[in-house]
């Protein structure tokens, strides 16, 4: 008697839990779908793009399933918050570098003619610097070099590495990403690349739709 009440019990419990298992299990399925309907473009995108992924911008791995970028948050020049959704609307190449990484000190003036030829209402380089000491020493350094189309961002608490790190985006300096108009990664780099060369001009612009 005792042997039948405790099966009893146990394939209760048992099908409470494959229950439990199959709502969440739902639910977190609904999630991924949204998720991959919105990003699906991006890496259709990714696959459209990917043979231009050559010479200078060889090393870039273009998306091969939807990621949605998360809402980053760092400051501006004047030290106001600022989130990576304001760009929403506008393909985005957002690059970390720091001044003690030297292949990042490098490619700054490369990105910063990136801008200068390509950025518009439809792109824009968002390069943040992780710095987490001396808050002046970046900027100096980009007047010294006479970088001067790049705004000016910061993160201090280097979390952006951290949370690009965590969907597995972040693993050296400098990190770079192309992100088109809804947030979604269309390709991503870890290290340095020739971002003014015409591979790279080629690469963006097709992004861009050109």
């Amino acid at each position: 008697m005792k042997r039948r009440l405790f099966l009893i019990l146990a394939g209760g419990i048992a099908g409470f839990a494959a229950a439990l298992a199959a709502v969440y299990g739902i639910a977190g399925l609904t999630g991924n779908a949204a998720e991959n309907a919105a990003c699906r473009p991006a890496v259709e995108l990714a696959s459209k793009i990917a043979p231009l992924a050559t010479g200078e911008v060889a090393a870039v791995n273009v998306a091969k399933s939807p990621l949605t970028i998360p809402d980053l948050t760092f400051e501006d020049a004047a030290g106001k918050p600022v989130k990576l959704d304001n760009w929403r609307g506008r393909t985005v190449l957002l690059n970390l570098w720091a001044t003690w990484c030297v292949p990042c000190r490098k490619e700054m003036p490369a990105l910063d003619a990136l801008q200068a030829k390509l950025g518009s209402p439809d792109f824009q380089v968002v390069a943040i610097n992780i710095d987490t000491r001396d808050a002046e020493k970046p900027k100096a350094f980009l007047k010294e070099i006479g970088v001067s189309r790049l705004a000016y961002f910061t993160d201090r608490s280097a979390k952006v590495f951290q949370d690009l790190k965590s969907i597995g985006r972040a693993f050296g300096m400098p990190t770079t990403l192309l992100i088109d108009r809804q947030g979604c990664e269309i390709g991503s780099i870890a290290g340095p690349a020739e971002w003014a060369s015409p591979d790279a001009i080629k690469l963006i612009e097709a992004a861009l739709g050109k």
